[in-house]
């Protein structure tokens, strides 16, 4: 294991509080923890990309990360009327 891996599985730890606040939250905290999922999402799989040597992680945070901004507009979207 190395330290990249190491670094994926801290950013992957940090990952417990927003999704237990999407579940548990309010209509805000569930957006707000959306975002900060979609920023350590695109982070931890770079980081197992680079320490597992395999460049199509790469690829996959990419899509990841425009398809999660796309997707916390929309979800603000909806959530317009409870906002």
């Amino acid at each position: 294991m190395n330290a990249w891996l190491v670094t994926a599985a801290v950013v992957a730890a940090a990952m417990v509080p927003p999704t237990v606040m999407t579940l548990r939250g309010s209509v805000e905290q569930r957006l707000v923890a959306l975002q900060a999922l979609s920023i350590l999402t695109p982070v931890a799989l770079v980081a197992v990309a680079v320490g597992a040597g395999r460049s199509v992680y790469v690829d996959a945070a990419i899509v990841m990360a425009l398809l999660s901004f796309a997707g916390g507009l929309a979800y603000a979207r909806v959530l317009e009327r409870w906002l």
